[in-house]
């Protein structure tokens, strides 16, 4: 890059500087050293898998920049090849991830479990150890305890909520801390300046150094950014909340840390979990510009359908970080913050159905099938952070790879229903939540009448 590049780079930088970050996801950067579009309001798009290359030289320079990442890319503007290495929409995109997470760049793949085995394989080897909170999306724990454990890397889980836990849990082996905040499905909320200091006061003493990773994903960018608590590395599906709308798959690495950046950059090349350029075109125009107006909105709805919830003789338990019944709700008001300062709690409700095992389960089986079946506002699926409301049974949905007894450990019961909460007119949600919710009280009496 010469020097012009470099004061090119400097402006645009200094430009959107004191502008908040809801103005900058809107617009993003003016100009991209990735790909001069200065003129176009929107990003444009590219749509080629290979590129032209005018000599051998230049075609050689592009490989050295996937070999020594950091020192080349920064030296030179990008020589695409082939768009599984790197292409210039994708790469945009990653510019304000970036920025939006703090980092210092930002890698995406073809989908959040693509962006967390990354990370792991750049991060660990065969002997090494990873110390989990107990509590895991059920591909993750599935990750961990099956497909690592088959390179020789072992896991260790221990309650986070409980920090001394955690000091216990590490050992000589450990090579990174996991965990996800909120957790997956219960919401707890874990202390992530507390447990960065606690790896740092580790590594003083350790020949081998402890890495942070932190799945982002239920709160996003926009309600927390764990690279500003002391975290190392922050991954995270854009198919959620980020892209928004259910239409494209996607995941991200997001970190400080730049002695990384080739490994990485080398891992996705290798092993081929790159974002498409049209994925990431439409989170770069449609998803991140939308986000704080999108979350603003859900967390509106979250509220109310919590004070509903509360409400239910069927429910025993309701957990959303932005309620005072939350057990860890004075550390969420702490944590999770939009870049305004103002309290973002996030948009995914867990709730329990009351009763013994048996009959919780039942009840939430009777209330998630009305919904299916009657519901307009509500949708039965899978997935979190669409613009519908979306609600699932993570015992036998999302979590059905952990064995029931682990789930248990994890707090999901099998009355459990996890909810996203959409964009839909607040009144409707609770309309058809309250049709399947007299569903239920049908069926309870209908038992009682049989007993």
């Amino acid at each position: 890059m010469s020097n012009e590049d470099d004061a090119g780079e400097d402006k645009r930088k200094k430009r959107v500087q004191p502008y908040s970050l809801q103005s900058f996801l809107i617009h993003g950067y003016p100009w991209s050293y990735r790909w001069d579009y200065e003129h176009h309001i929107v990003p444009p798009i590219s749509s080629s898998t290979a590129f032209r290359l005018e000599r051998a030289e230049r075609a050689a320079r592009g490989f050295q920049q996937f070999t020594d990442a950091v020192h080349h890319r920064r030296r030179y503007h990008p020589v695409y090849i082939y768009e599984r290495l790197d292409e210039p929409t994708r790469a945009m995109l990653e510019e304000n991830l970036a920025r939006v997470e703090g980092g210092a760049y930002a890698l995406t793949f073809a989908s959040g479990m693509a962006a967390i085995s990354a990370v792991l394989l750049t991060l660990l080897e065969a002997g090494d150890e990873i110390v989990a909170h107990h509590t895991l999306y059920g591909c993750t724990h599935s990750l961990l305890t099956h497909w690592l454990q088959r390179l020789g890397i072992t896991v260790r889980f221990a309650d986070f909520t409980q920090p001394d836990r955690v000091a216990e849990a590490l050992s000589e082996r450990t090579r990174v801390v996991y965990l996800e905040t909120p957790t997956n499905p219960t919401l707890d909320i874990l202390d992530l300046r507390h447990l960065a200091r606690l790896v740092r006061q580790a590594n003083r003493t350790r020949a081998r150094r402890i890495y942070t990773v932190v799945d982002n994903t239920f709160a996003t960018p926009f309600c927390q950014r764990p690279l500003e608590h002391g975290i190392d590395f922050v991954v995270e599906s854009l198919t959620k909340n980020i892209g928004g709308f259910g239409t494209e798959m996607g995941g991200a690495v997001v970190t400080r840390r730049r002695e990384f950046e080739s490994d990485l950059f080398l891992c996705r090349k290798d092993f081929g979990g790159t974002l498409s350029a049209k994925s990431a075109w439409s989170i770069l125009v449609y998803g991140l510009p939308t986000l704080p107006w999108r979350l603003r909105a859900q967390m509106r709805n979250a509220r109310a359908i919590v004070n509903f919830l509360k409400r239910q003789p069927e429910v025993r338990l309701v957990r959303w970080p932005g309620d005072r019944s939350h057990p860890h709700y004075a550390l969420a008001r702490r944590q999770m913050r939009d870049p305004e300062g103002r309290f973002a709690p996030g948009n995914m409700i867990f709730f329990s159905m009351a009763g013994d095992p048996e009959t919780a389960r039942a009840r939430a089986e009777v209330l998630i099938d009305t919904l299916a079946r009657d519901a307009y506002s509500v949708t039965l699926a899978v997935s979190l952070g669409q613009i519908r409301t979306l609600i699932e049974h993570p015992a036998s949905m999302t979590h059905a790879s952990v064995p029931p007894e682990e789930q248990l450990e994890m707090g999901i019961d099998p009355g459990g229903l996890r909810m996203s909460v959409g964009l839909e007119h607040r009144d409707d949600i609770l309309r058809d939540l309250e049709h399947a919710f007299q569903a239920v009280r049908e069926q309870v009496a209908a038992a009682e009448v049989t007993d």
